[in-house]
């Protein structure tokens, strides 16, 4: 089935990106929201782009989910946060399918 983002990935990225990736401007790493899609599509300051609809290889937030440097990984070991193999092709999936967001009701 098709990965839905209120079903599938919003309870993921609840747990363990919007801490820092989300709507807390004071809690916020890297000026990155991954809350909000408009966000999640621009380019970061070196010209990195978070989420490139339909393409993980492109995208970012995959490299760094499966970066083998415990240095790049995310989210990062001093969050006591880890993604489990699931949730990470989880994640790759809905960016492969077109990263599409939904309201949150």
């Amino acid at each position: 089935p098709t990965v839905s983002f209120n079903r599938d990935i919003r309870p993921i990225m609840s747990d363990t990106c919007f801490r820092c990736h989300g709507p807390d401007r004071g809690t916020r790493m890297a000026g990155l929201r991954l809350d909000i899609r408009d966000e999640a599509l621009k380019p970061n300051r070196r010209g990195q782009v978070p989420i490139v609809p339909g393409d993980p290889a492109k995208s970012h937030i995959i490299q760094r989910i499966f970066a083998e440097k415990e240095a790049l990984v995310m989210p990062p070991a001093s969050a006591h946060k880890e993604l489990t193999a699931r949730q990470k092709d989880t994640i790759r999936r809905w960016v492969a399918e077109g990263a599409n967001y939904e309201g949150h009701w």
